[in-house]
């Protein structure tokens, strides 16, 4: 029947098999938040009004809306809430297609018309109206649309109560447009409350371009920004814009640190507006591990779970705004596409290339990095593409110099036979410098970086060399100083020839070996880790986490030069048990590197006994 026939009498029709599956799917399942249906409807309204302006421009019978709107109107005494807008509307068979059908709300059909229509003519489109609909039965028992087409005179009323059927009648509508009532369950009275509702939207749609207003205590007060910043020109918009925006999706209080700001054309098109915030969160590192950039289409919000951003930039914030990017039908979970796959690897390289830029100025970039470095070498480990980048921003504590040093720094500061880059792991920069593991280093003049974040026991396992050098951890022993000039020891060294056995005997399985170094300079003894395997403080880290993790007994190594070693090699020779000496000797090498001694109240025991001698 069309438009200019005289209306029938109410009709009521059954649902087609698929939507009625989708109704249940979409109550019980599609949705995670159940405020999303007022995004869904609002989005609806956005396309509709989009589409009534599109084809104003070709078909005179329709007018361009003028000061359109979304207006949300929540009626506690009637128990409903109305959403209202100035769009193309529906006529009888639309509703019936659109509401009846699944996924028929002419969205695709219509995106066929817009080959060949300039880019500043087509309509920004969103979603599928005829599948976010139905999100309206997750708070409501009976939903009722009331619409005009903006080509007729006459308006039409869609009714269901989502049970299997649904109704349509004549109506009157004075305007062309499309009002949706919902008559709300007994569990979803919250959404009669205006600053709800405000709340929603201000999440959901705030930089939508078209206005959005909620009606409260009789008046239509705006809920929505209304202006997308991140498609206005740069020179446009002040910095307080800016920080206005960045608080508002990062929820913090603090100013970025640095603002990226970009359009990006050609095979892909989208509008990124990004962030790095000035300071810390507090839960960086306890809450989850996903990037949370927000993906809008069209200036709606989608999500801010796409992953935009590898998780080792978890900490950036921001909007991509992008054209037309596949949606699955609950628009909450995206499509494996490849025009996806492209925003985030384009995203990464700008993040990148604004670091790198901003390294130069070592002050500012400091403050960067004691902020977010431990999260961006959590890259090394786990990105091989962008490793070689991400090697450039690396800063480290050292041994050399007060402040900050970054690897390309410390080559060009290597002794000439230095065959490494050497590095000491632990958990405090202080307590590090000051490790007997840095004593033969010291003695001749090799720089060592001090690693002091918990992904610094990992990554290194995964960097075979920086600039051609090996990285080597001076806790795996095998760290070859003999190329090294170094400085003469004092006093003669002790024959430990048979002291080393001795000592291996007496210590057992809790070592793989005793042996004499000439990496100490002050200490009697030291840990070592085997060449090959976890560093001692990977070894530390993983106990810690509770992980299932083979016991490795380290090496022991003693300083022959020390007092304390030419003593035991005394009482040795002449025939003294020395397990007790042993055991002692092991549990300080122990405590010097940050573990507790094996028996505490044993190692008390010798420790006083030894002091009452």
């Amino acid at each position: 029947m069309s438009d200019t026939e005289t209306p029938s009498p109410l009709e009521r029709h059954s649902f087609g098999a698929e939507v009625g599956r989708l109704l249940d799917l979409v109550v019980h399942s599609l949705y995670s938040e159940r405020e999303i249906f007022l995004r869904e409807l609002v989005a609806n309204a956005a396309d509709a009004t989009d589409r009534r302006r599109f084809e104003s421009l070709t078909n005179p019978a329709i007018s361009a809306p003028t000061d359109a709107k979304i207006r949300v109107e929540p009626d506690r005494a009637a128990r409903s809430l109305i959403i209202e807008d100035d769009g193309i509307g529906m006529s009888r068979d639309e509703l019936a297609q659109n509401l009846g059908t699944i996924a028929r709300s002419g969205t695709r059909a219509f995106t066929a018309s817009l080959e060949g229509a300039k880019p500043d003519e087509r309509p920004a489109l969103i979603g599928q109206f005829g599948v976010g609909f139905y999100s309206a039965f997750m708070v409501a028992d009976r939903v009722e649309v009331t619409s005009r087409r903006a080509d007729s005179d006459q308006a039409w009323t869609w009714a269901s109560e989502g049970a299997g059927e649904y109704t349509l009648a004549p109506a009157e509508r004075a305007h062309p447009g499309t009002t949706i009532t919902l008559h709300l369950k007994s569990d979803a009275e919250e959404y009669l409350d205006a600053y709800r509702l405000e709340t929603i939207i201000r999440k959901w749609a705030d930089h939508i371009t078209l206005p959005v207003t909620i009606s409260r205590d009789g008046k239509d007060v705006p809920a929505n920004e209304g202006t997308a910043l991140w498609r206005k020109p740069k020179a446009e918009i002040e910095e307080k814009s800016y920080t206005e925006l960045y608080r508002h999706v990062s929820h913090g209080f603090d100013e970025p640190w640095a603002t990226l700001h970009w359009r990006a054309e050609g095979q892909m098109e989208f509008y990124a507006l990004l962030f790095i915030p000035g300071s810390r969160p507090f839960d960086l590192f306890d809450g989850d591990r996903e990037s949370h950039v927000r993906l809008h289409v069209r200036r709606m919000f989608i999500t801010a779970d796409a992953k935009l951003l590898p998780e080792w930039l978890r900490f950036i914030q921001g909007v991509v705004d992008t054209e037309d990017l596949p949606l699955n039908v609950s628009r909450e979970m995206l499509q494996a596409t490849p025009v996806l796959a492209r925003i985030r690897r384009a995203l990464t390289n700008r993040v990148l290339t604004e670091l790198k830029t901003r390294a130069k100025d070592s002050d500012s970039y400091i403050k960067f990095w004691e902020n977010f470095g431990a999260i961006v070498k959590e890259g090394i480990w786990g990105d091989t593409e962008h490793r070689p980048t991400l090697t450039e921003l690396l800063r480290f504590k050292t041994t050399a110099q007060d402040g900050w040093t970054s690897i390309a720094d410390y080559v060009g500061r290597m002794k000439p036979n230095q065959e490494a880059i050497y590095y000491l792991a632990g958990d405090d920069a202080k307590v590090l410098a000051a490790s007997p593991q840095l004593e033969g280093f010291a003695a001749r003049g090799v720089e060592v970086l001090l690693f002091t974040d918990p992904v610094d026991a990992f990554w290194p396992e995964r960097m075979d060399k920086i600039d051609e050098k090996p990285l080597r951890s001076v806790t795996q022993g095998a760290a070859d100083l003999s190329r090294l000039p170094s400085p003469t020891p004092d006093g003669e060294a002790a024959d430990v020839s048979k002291l080393v056995p001795a000592l291996k005997s007496a210590l057992g399985d809790a070592v793989d070996d005793v042996r004499p170094t000439d990496r100490l300079t002050g200490s009697p003894a030291v840990l070592s880790a085997p060449t090959k395997g976890p560093d001692l403080q990977l070894q530390r880290l993983m106990r810690r986490s509770g992980r299932d993790m083979p016991a490795i007994p380290p090496i022991l190594d003693i300083n022959p030069h020390h007092p304390l070693i030419h003593a035991l090699a005394a009482q040795q020779a002449a025939g003294h048990d020395v397990t007790e000496a042993a055991e002692t000797l092991f549990d300080l090498a122990r405590v010097q590197d940050g573990e507790p001694p094996r028996d505490a109240a044993a190692f008390a025991r010798r420790v006083a006994a030894a002091l009452a001698k």
